[in-house]
């Protein structure tokens, strides 16, 4: 595998493959298994992950890397080969999200600021030493029209640290996968999704335009525009695709090599269903693929439960999506290959 930066960005949005964020914070993942019964332990967690790196025909097939959390990185599975191993064993690059979580931004309520530059630099080489090849860092922008957020204030804010953050990465040999995430969560419509998204982007970009960041070696990790949940709206896949195609020509310089959807939310099928939509109005001129956590995950987490006795069909859950989601990625699923699983 190449060290360049190019290559390793493009090795991550290659034809049909996408990323399995599998970030979840502790507290994050405990909410996860509380839901299926499960402890959360050191070594549930393990167990559950080395579940899904160890299912071979997703890995290798429509797995182009993983997405850690700072422990799993640093874990080994039940039989004592590192985690990473697995992951590097399979084909798929290992990253790691290095933000340390969204914090209220102090005199705009509402808003928030991610955190986490203070000493990632020292971060950054540990992590480059233990195996990761890009890194993750996402930025949330909330919508609430009615209390003026997000302000201009927090956009600016949160670019400008996707961007300190971008050029730290570069410097370590890091490929930065930037994640300003427009929440899905309120009562907007598509149209305010698409503004406040294109008001983000294009901020975004000045940004790492004057932190001198090489964009070819950068994934964009952005939201779909789509209706908040709280709206009642449900917007159809062409709408979502083509209103998403919009934004990004204004906005995504063509020297990105490849965008990576967030899920935000969306159950299985709607980002499997909206991922295929986008891709089936192309060609683009950049690689439109996956980095789902809940997307990827739900079905599996439910079908293994906790049980040594289930990682059979958990893995069968996990693939199946894996293979939904790199068909979306070509453009090429239909809503009757999930019946015929």
């Amino acid at each position: 595998m190449s060290e360049r930066l190019e290559d390793i960005a493009a090795a991550i949005v290659a034809d049909g493959k996408g990323l399995l964020a599998a970030d979840e914070s502790s507290g994050t993942i405990k909410k996860r298994f509380d839901v299926i019964g499960v402890e959360s332990t050191a070594d549930s967690r393990r167990d559950y992950r080395e579940m899904m790196f160890r299912a071979k025909e997703a890995m290798t097939k429509y797995i182009s890397g993983v997405i850690l959390y700072d422990e799993t990185i640093r874990q080994k599975a039940a039989d004592g080969t590192p985690l990473i191993d697995i992951i590097k064993a399979s084909g798929a690059i290992p990253g790691i999200k290095v933000d340390l979580g969204a914090k209220p931004l102090a005199g705009f309520p509402g808003d928030t600021i991610t955190e986490g530059l203070d000493g990632l630099r020292e971060r950054l080489a540990e992590y480059y030493k233990l195996g990761a090849r890009f890194a993750k860092w996402r930025a949330v922008i909330d919508i609430d029209i009615a209390k003026e957020v997000p302000s201009a204030t927090s956009i600016g804010s949160n670019a400008h640290a996707l961007a300190r953050y971008a050029a730290l990465c570069q410097e370590a040999g890091i490929v930065p996968i930037v994640e300003p995430e427009v929440l899905m969560d309120g009562a907007h419509s598509i149209d305010t999704c698409y503004e406040v998204s294109r008001a983000t982007l294009l901020k975004l970009y000045g940004e790492l335009y004057a932190a001198r960041v090489v964009l070819e070696g950068t994934i964009l990790k952005p939201n779909m525009v789509i209706s908040g949940k709280k709206s009642g709206k449900k917007d159809n896949p062409e709408e979502v695709a083509d209103k998403t195609i919009k934004l990004f020509r204004e906005t995504v310089p063509v020297a990105v090599p490849g965008i990576a959807f967030l899920s935000g939310g969306q159950d299985d099928e709607e980002a499997t269903a909206n991922l295929n939509a986008i891709n089936a109005i192309g060609p683009h001129p950049w690689k439109l693929s996956f980095s789902y956590g809940r997307a990827l995950q739900a079905a599996a987490q439910k079908a293994w439960s906790g049980k040594a006795s289930n990682v059979a069909a958990g893995q069968a859950a996990f693939i199946h999506r894996a293979h939904m989601n790199h068909l979306a990625a070509l453009g090429k699923w239909r809503p009757a290959l999930e019946k015929a699983a």
